[in-house]
């Protein structure tokens, strides 16, 4: 029997590239690698977990799924439960953003990502830490999707290492790509539209979902509401911070406008 996936797991499973032998980090209860070996996606999978019950919980999974002999459940802490050269795809769900980062550097520093072709990667938070990283380290941002999933909202990113990245990033996080209206009153830097465009998410821009104004329609209240805080405090120190928040939400809300006015 297949296990059926979350819509957040099926969407990282569906970004994953057929064949590959993949590695789960922080895999819970390898929902994950059991559901790609047992439909045939791919070959073998390799299921880390740092944590005594869910490593235990996921060995559980795989015996029970009769999947002993292709996933692999390894307790360790982030890629030190790989081995250089045995994974082609590594997916890390379900962490913030700077933590998958600094998981994907240290791996990166101890050679864990020599012959990795491919990153599925999906932060719940500090989604523009990663694709800071995966641009400063030779990867090339392939793909976006954005979905809700019982009152959350996930971005899960795919990426793979080209020789090309440079380029591509380069082309891809350019000024001249985030909506911006000829008119507009908001004051947008170039560098300060390129943090947008790792902000946001070069594609998701592009095709703006139903979920991605959720997100950042409910983004801004939240920065609303800390602003008032803040404000309300009186500390100097907090109140220079509301106003930088103040012009981030403009420039935010201006690049919604923007979009709004194109939808067809």
């Amino acid at each position: 029997m297949i296990t059926k996936l979350s819509h957040r797991l099926g969407t990282i499973a569906e970004l994953v590239q057929s064949g590959a032998r993949v590695a789960d980090i922080g895999s819970d209860h390898a929902l994950l690698p059991v559901y790609l070996v047992s439909t045939g996606k791919c070959p073998t999978a390799v299921a880390g977990e740092l944590n005594q019950g869910p490593f235990e919980a996921a060995r559980k999974q795989v015996r029970e799924a009769g999947l002993s002999q292709k996933v692999d459940v390894r307790k360790g802490n982030g890629l030190a439960v790989v081995t250089p050269g045995e994974t082609d795809t590594i997916t890390i769900a379900g962490m913030g953003g700077h933590l998958i980062a600094s998981i994907l550097e240290e791996g990166r520093v101890a050679g864990k990502l020599e012959h990795v072709s491919e990153l599925v990667l999906q932060p719940n938070v500090g989604e523009d830490a990663v694709r800071h990283w995966l641009t400063e380290h030779g990867w090339s941002l392939m793909e976006e999707r954005i979905l809700e999933e019982d009152g959350k909202i996930y971005e899960v990113l795919r990426a793979i290492r080209s020789e090309e990245a440079a380029l591509h990033n380069n082309e891809l996080y350019q000024p001249s790509r985030l909506p911006v209206q000829s008119n507009s009153e908001v004051s947008i830097s170039s560098e300060e539209a390129v943090e947008l465009l790792y902000r946001f998410g070069p594609y998701l821009l592009v095709e703006p979902t139903d979920v991605f104004y959720l997100k950042w329609d409910s983004e801004l209240r939240k920065m609303d509401r800390i602003c008032g805080q803040m404000e309300q405090s009186g500390a100097e120190e907090a109140i220079t911070r509301a106003k930088q928040f103040r012009h981030e939400m403009a420039q935010i809300e201006e690049v919604l406008t923007c979009l709004r006015k194109d939808k067809p």
